[in-house]
């Protein structure tokens, strides 16, 4: 597939005009349609303004997206080139020669791989036959929402099997940092500062609400609280909410920390759309299915701690 075809044929006013033609029911728009069509989701590419729109409205909603990098592999091998090794830079004599040191781990490849990921939306055909209905509105704001879910989730807590290994994973994700009997003050001070100050630098908190409201109460001997209500920081560093990230109980990783620009989000296609008539016509029903295909990995693991609960 020749993804710059793609994105120029579906850039065009004529591709627009057809494609929500198609998403209104209309049978013949599929053959006045040119180019669009990628073959893996058996459907068409949104136009590039809609596409557009559903970025920025997926951007919006993810709180994986916040704060990780997301980048568009959609075509070429299934390995990407990432910088997994520390610069280094020293003093020498002005006089002597420099040192030439051995760069060949500078660069490694990182496997990514290619989840198909759906959503599935019905919509009575009154709706999608008048003219008034902001279908493409709809249309973006419902996938994006569904969408947002299922990424978050995986990159979190993914299993890697079908679906991307997340955050949490044992294998691929955070490495463990300080251990904690239970959610204390000191063993989140404790956690902090497993991370490397490199990655404390651009730190930030991921829990779920129950471990926040926990982490709200925590003081230390002075009557202290751990948590800055002003700002919503922990040691000065922004704390995000998700209820993707498991409760703290015995065995559990309740809370990661870390430089979260270290896991990526590898877009490999533009999210599609496929009407399904027939399937839902008894129904008085136009049935649309979303698609697009991804992955996350965190290529550097030790950039990301999870602080993990040993006992009850």
């Amino acid at each position: 597939m020749d993804y710059r075809k793609l994105m120029t044929d579906c850039g065009q006013p004529e591709y627009d005009h057809s494609f929500w033609n198609l998403m209104r029911g209309d049978r013949q728009a599929e053959q006045k349609m040119q180019g669009g069509h990628i073959v893996d989701a058996a459907a068409y590419a949104m136009p590039n303004g809609a596409n557009g729109s559903y970025e920025k409205a997926v951007a919006k909603e993810s709180v994986m997206r916040q704060i990780s990098p997301v980048l568009c592999h959609y075509s070429g091998s299934a390995s990407i080139w990432a910088v997994l090794s520390d610069d280094i830079a020293e003093f020498v004599p002005e006089a002597e020669g420099i040192n030439i040191k051995d760069v060949i781990d500078d660069f490694s490849r990182i496997l990514v791989g290619r989840y198909k990921l759906t959503s599935l939306l019905r919509l009575p055909m009154d709706f999608v036959s008048d003219a008034a209905f902001d279908l493409e509105g709809y249309l973006i704001k419902r996938l994006a929402r569904a969408m947002v879910r299922a990424e978050d989730k995986a990159f979190i807590a993914g299993t890697g099997t079908d679906e991307p290994a997340g955050l949490l994973n044992d294998a691929e994700g955070a490495e463990i940092g300080a251990p904690a009997d239970a959610l204390s003050f000191d063993s989140v001070i404790d956690h902090y500062f497993s991370v490397k100050p490199e990655y404390r630098k651009n730190g930030v908190w991921l829990m779920n609400d129950e471990t926040a409201l926990t982490l709200k109460k925590l003081k230390d001997d002075a009557g202290n609280y751990l948590w800055r209500s002003s700002d919503d920081t922990i040691l000065g560093k922004p704390v995000k909410i998700t209820e993707y990230m498991p409760r703290a109980e015995a065995g559990a990783k309740p809370i990661l920390f870390g430089d979260f620009s270290y896991f990526w989000i590898v877009k490999r296609s533009p999210i599609t759309v496929k009407t399904l008539r027939e399937l839902f016509s008894l129904k008085g029903q136009l049935g649309y299915l979303g698609t697009e295909f991804i992955d996350g990995k965190l290529i550097r693991r030790e950039a990301v701690k999870a602080l993990q609960i040993t006992s009850a």
